[in-house]
């Protein structure tokens, strides 16, 4: 069927808006609609402020603004969102954000320093799980209006102590950061949820595009605003379907069915690769691979046992085979595109070296621990690779597998010998992943502070907890930059862990579809400037 015509078109876009129609339904997608493919049943809520999966993520951004904004053309500059200006008082407590003026949210209302306060206050009192990014700078639901407040045009807003500029600026990036329109979320403010429930199924931003239908584990429908602050979508229409299999996204795609698809496996993005209609195109994600050793186990804190392990791994083989064009060889915990990240791999297999090492270390060899590894493809093909290369130098390692909670929970309560693990950073700052990867406070085991990495692996990280904490609150940028380079090259040489890979995300599109920004390892996906 050719959509050309304006009441076929029509007629589609009606069937969309009521959730009735599949890709398939298209031999040609209409030129004023964009028709994505993903797999999106990692949608929790799309209320922004409980928003926290990358596909929820992305639908946030195109609905709603930020004070403070990443530049999509430029990855990592901070641009102007809804402030126009900011400045940070000379204690370093105080931030101030001048509103733009005459942006409106898609009901009409006017944004106000009102709307901005409310919503930033909103975050902190609903308290759901991406709230932390924000009350980490000590904002509580009882103190939130008084450190949070505005007058006029003007947001004020005190931290509880120094930080960072830049790390109180880049949080302001974060998802959880976006304004709402806080007379509409109020008038459907329900038991004292604050909009929450009405926010599920329905939008109040001034982003590019307003939700016109959304249903969960199937898609939804975004429309363009006229007249938008930013300039107007260059897509009027945008139509994303769940399809989390690589195969059928593949064929859409190959049709004319769909014009993106995001979920393409290493094969089918191979099997494009002779199609002229097709276009691939590879960006930085966040996530990174890792070991992690148990420092409980006397043989695993040994440090030449750990650096035998670090030339033991075939990074690039691994990279160029089983993991083409999905990951990259990374060896430092802050993934490219992150303020201060290091971008540096010195190791690379040598099994002499790894066996000359293992002999220096005195343990008992062959050493026989085990690596518990999720039930997954691409994780077992890791594991057997370091299986193989580890028996080489004297490691004998035992593969634990077990479903991705069971492995979690193993890692969490410090039961395991060696972890393959993945993380990803929480927002696009170097301290989320500092943080996690060099910090531990309290090592015992009562202290159960599983949100640190260190902490599951039973290490104390000595100096570089230190250092982690003078980087956030370092005022100068290129200053801090250096610091967490660093601290990166102390981290990558000394630590419990082995940082191996940093992900990469292929995309497939079709040979028109211009101007599309997955946000790399830092943002979310914007919409607003595709053109077909």
């Amino acid at each position: 069927m050719n959509l050309k015509h304006g009441a076929c078109r029509a007629a589609v876009l009606a069937a969309l808006m009521a959730g009735a129609a599949p890709a398939a339904l298209f031999a040609e997608t209409p030129a004023d609609t964009l028709v994505i493919a993903d797999a999106i049943d990692d949608i929790v809520s799309i209320d922004p402020h409980e928003a926290f999966e990358f596909s929820g993520l992305d639908l946030a951004n195109n609905l709603y603004d930020t004070l403070i904004e990443l530049d999509p053309t430029k990855p990592g500059e901070l641009v102007p969102g809804l402030a126009e200006s900011w400045s940070v008082s000379e204690d370093g407590l105080t931030y101030t954000f001048k509103i733009k003026s005459g942006i409106t949210f898609s009901s009409g209302n006017p944004l106000t320093a009102e709307d901005v306060a409310g919503s930033l206050r909103r975050v902190i009192k609903i308290d759901k799980t991406p709230a932390f990014i924000l009350a980490q700078f000590g904002f509580t639901a009882e103190n939130v209006d008084q450190m949070i407040a505005f007058e006029g045009d003007t947001v004020t807003i005190t931290t509880d102590k120094v930080y960072a500029p830049t790390f109180f600026y880049n949080c302001l990036t974060a998802g959880v950061a976006n304004i709402v329109d806080m007379k509409t979320v109020m008038a459907n403010e329900a038991d004292g949820d604050m909009g929450n429930n009405w926010l599920k199924s329905n939008s109040a931003g001034t982003g590019a595009y307003v939700l016109k239908s959304y249903k969960q584990n199937e898609g939804y429908i975004l429309e363009a605003r006229e007249g938008h602050w930013r300039g107007d979508a260059k897509i009027k229409n945008v139509f994303m379907q769940h399809v989390p299999e690589g195969a059928t996204e593949r064929l859409l795609l190959e049709k004319g069915d769909i014009d993106i698809a995001r979920a393409l496996t290493p094969t089918d993005v191979e099997g494009l690769s002779g199609n002229a209609d097709i276009k691939i195109t590879t960006d930085s994600g966040g996530q990174i691979y890792y070991l992690a050793m148990n420092q409980k186990v006397e043989a695993l804190a040994n440090p030449k046992v750990l650096d035998a392990m670090r030339w033991a791994v075939d990074y690039t083989g691994m990279a160029d085979t089983i993991l083409k064009g999905q990951w990259q060889v990374h060896q430092a915990f802050l993934p490219s595109g992150f303020l201060g990240a290091l971008d540096e791999t010195p190791y690379a297999l040598d099994i002499e070296k790894g066996k000359a090492l293992m002999a220096e270390s005195g343990v008992e060899l062959p050493l026989k621990v085990s690596m518990t590894v999720r039930n997954n493809q691409e994780r077992m093909d890791i594991a057997q690779s370091i299986q193989n290369t580890f028996a080489q130098i004297g490691i004998e390692l035992t593969l634990d597998v077990g479903d991705g909670a069971q492995v979690l929970d193993k890692y969490r309560a410090r039961q395991h010998d060696i972890t393959l693990q993945t993380w990803g950073p929480d927002y696009p700052d170097p301290h989320t992943n500092a943080s996690t990867f060099a910090m531990n406070p309290d090592n015992s085991d009562e202290a159960k502070a599983t949100g640190y990495l260190a902490w599951r692996t039973a290490w104390d990280p000595g100096e570089l907890g230190a250092l982690a904490e003078a980087a956030v609150a370092e005022m100068d940028g290129e200053k801090r930059a250096a610091m967490y380079k660093e601290l990166q090259e102390k981290h990558r040489d000394d630590s419990a862990f082995v940082l191996m890979f940093q992900q990469l995300q292929q995309t497939g599109l079709r040979g028109n579809v211009e101007g599309f920004y997955t946000g790399g390892a830092v943002d979310s996906a914007s919409y607003w400037l595709v053109t077909k």
